[in-house]
Parts: C-alpha cells; sequence; structure tokens
C-alpha cells in the first residue's frame, strides 16, 4: 500500500514537472497536441499536457541573414556580382512554422530573386551609384512579399557591388578621361575669360596697343619653351642666347623710346 502511495505521488510529482514549461523573453512556443496546433505559449510560465502536448520554440528577436555573392545583370547587359544582408524577425510564430517550410531558405531565395530584378531595371552607373535606392525597392518588395510568412523585414542593406578586372580598368580609364576633359574645358574658359579682358584693356588704352601685344608675346613665348621643358616628348632646341636677348631689349627700348616721345 505504502509503495503504491509512493508511485502515485512520484507520478503527480512528475506530472507537475513535466506540466510546467518556461519560455524565455525573446521566444514564443507553439503547442502541438496530437500533431495538430492547439496554442501559442508567450514568454513566462506556462502549462501544458505531458505526452500529449509537444512545445516548439522560436525566437521573435531580430535575426541576421548574409546573402553570398551572386552575379546579377544590369539592364546595359553587363554582369556583376552582389551580397547582401537582411534583418528581419518573426512578428507571427505560428505563420512562420506554419505557413512556409525552411523560412531562412526561402528568404534568401526572395532576396535573391528580387536583387536580380532591381538590378535589371538599372544600367551599370546607377547600380553602382543608387544603393540606397536599391536598399529601399528591396525593403519594400521583401516586407510585402514576406507578410503571409509572419515575417518583418526590417532592413537590407546591399554591401559590396563587383566588377569584372577588365570592367573596372576600363571605368578607371573613362574616369580619367572625363576629368581631362572637364580640365581642359576649365583652361579654354579661362583662356577665353583671360582673352576677354585683355580685349578689354586693349580698347581702354588704346595708345600702349602694340608694347601691351609685344610683351604678352614674348611671355607666352616663355611659358611655352618652360611647358616644352617639362614634357617628356620635349625636344633640345639650339637657341641664340644673343638673339634673344638682342630682341627683348629691342622691344624694352622701343617701349622707352614710345615713352618719351609721348
Amino acid at each position: 500500500m505504502e509503495s503504491l502511495i509512493a508511485i502515485a505521488t512520484l507520478a503527480i510529482i512528475g506530472y507537475m514537472i513535466g506540466s510546467v514549461k518556461v519560455i524565455n523573453q525573446g521566444y514564443e512556443g507553439l503547442v502541438e497536441r496530437l500533431g495538430r496546433y492547439q496554442r501559442s505559449l508567450k514568454p513566462g510560465l506556462n502549462f501544458v499536457v505531458p505526452l500529449l502536448d509537444t512545445v516548439l520554440v522560436e525566437t521573435t528577436r531580430e535575426q541576421l541573414l548574409d546573402i553570398e555573392p551572386q552575379s546579377a545583370i544590369t539592364r546595359d547587359n553587363v554582369t556583376i556580382t552582389v551580397n547582401a544582408v537582411l534583418y528581419w524577425k518573426i512578428l507571427d510564430v505560428q505563420k512562420a512554422y506554419y505557413a512556409i517550410e525552411n523560412l531562412e531558405e526561402a528568404l534568401k531565395s526572395l532576396v535573391l530573386t528580387t536583387l536580380r530584378s532591381e538590378i535589371g531595371q538599372m544600367d551599370l552607373r546607377e547600380t553602382v551609384s543608387s544603393r540606397n535606392k536599391i536598399n529601399q525597392a528591396l525593403l519594400k518588395e521583401l516586407d510585402h512579399a514576406t507578410e503571409p510568412w509572419g515575417v518583418k523585414v526590417i532592413r537590407v542593406e546591399v554591401q559590396e557591388i563587383k566588377l569584372s578586372a577588365t570592367l573596372e580598368k576600363s571605368l578607371e580609364t573613362e574616369r580619367a578621361a572625363e576629368s581631362e576633359r572637364r580640365a581642359q574645358i576649365s583652361k579654354t574658359e579661362g583662356m577665353v575669360e583671360s582673352i576677354r579682358r585683355i580685349s578689354k584693356a586693349l580698347k581702354e588704352d588704346k595708345d600702349n596697343t602694340a608694347p601691351i601685344l609685344r610683351y604678352l608675346l614674348a611671355q607666352q613665348y616663355v611659358e611655352a619653351n618652360f611647358e616644352l621643358g617639362k614634357s617628356e616628348n620635349s625636344k633640345i632646341l639650339f637657341m641664340n642666347p644673343q638673339s634673344l636677348t638682342e630682341a627683348i631689349s629691342e622691344m624694352i627700348g622701343h617701349d622707352q623710346n614710345e615713352g618719351g616721345v609721348k
């Protein structure tokens, strides 16, 4: 009799212990009774029916899904390699568990499909310079697509857009050419402005037009020879220093004589 009471007591204690289920903060549980969904368990102390109930626990904290580098084709048929990272969390544990099989794989496939679709609508330049635009478009599409799964996509970030070595070199050459073109335009605009100012000065001082022009010509001559000397493909020019000195002296003397006549 005493042994039966002891067995019954142990059974009752075991039942009570088995019926207690503690769910930690940041998790939720699902109760299946004989293979069928029964109810959800919130964080804290919960009671289930031992032997009949099975408890499945899922995290509701924010999770990180790293998308490995994948190839994608832009609108102008350029193949690039991109990778991204997805931040997401489960809002409805029941939907996340029963609505889709292998949730993480489904999310990864959805990210890749959406990412390739967005890049396919942009040319290479827009793709490289518009990561924020791609991120926002991905977030909008993924958040809408994952709603039936009880999942919330918090943010998506395209981490790297990688080009082939040949294409990278081609773009560098193109950027260098564009910089050179802008420099030439700036230089030309400066020259035009300089000519405009000289023309204005000559109109205002017609008496000194000839001396000014001779001075500018000599200045340009000296600067041209200086630039020629700096060039890697420069040529050696044999000049008669005496002739150059005489020419400059003559110009100075001519200016002084004209000043004396005045």
